[in-house]
């Protein structure tokens, strides 16, 4: 048996969050749609999961037709058996990590994130996996007290602390 690697880049515009995931049932799309529904009426979202049986296709669903054919065309890159790409504008990964994971078909989030976003993929003549991302720049030093007020400043100007 082979095993070959690959290196996948998410291509999503700047101003989106995307979250990538596992799970392992036809109406993980549906239910993950239902989900983001309830977080926020002004949530704009484009769901995409790959099947990894029967007719193995990439089922779609959302709100935004854009965001949809983000979710897709991501989700078609990867190309792993249960995978799902959500992608969200005006929210917040916060905001929606609750909901997804509480959807029962959900077994493994990867990432939720607004970085530029690489998904390792594992590759055998089974099929291929995730078998992890790579979210964003390494760190350059360790935060400074003005970080800390900088860091609790833009909390509070996004809404999430008083």
């Amino acid at each position: 048996m082979s095993l070959s690697w690959e290196v996948v880049s998410i291509d999503k515009p700047d101003d989106v969050n995307v979250v990538i995931g596992q799970a392992h049932f036809i109406k993980t799309v549906d239910d993950l749609h239902e989900a983001l529904v309830g977080v926020s009426p002004s949530l704009r979202f484009g769901v995409a999961f790959c099947e990894a049986s029967g007719p193995r296709l990439i089922r779609c669903s959302g709100n935004d037709a854009e965001l949809v054919e983000v979710a897709t065309r991501n989700a078609s890159a990867i190309a792993a058996g249960h995978t799902f790409v959500i992608v969200l504008r005006e929210g917040f990964p916060v905001n929606v990590l609750n909901p997804v994971k509480a959807v029962p078909e959900v077994c493994t989030i990867f990432c939720a994130t607004a970085n530029p976003v690489e998904v390792i993929v594992a590759a055998t003549s089974r099929g291929r996996g995730i078998a992890g991302v790579i979210d964003g720049e390494p760190p350059v030093g360790v935060e400074t007290d003005a970080d800390v007020d900088d860091r609790r400043a833009l909390l509070r100007a996004i809404g999430y602390k008083l």
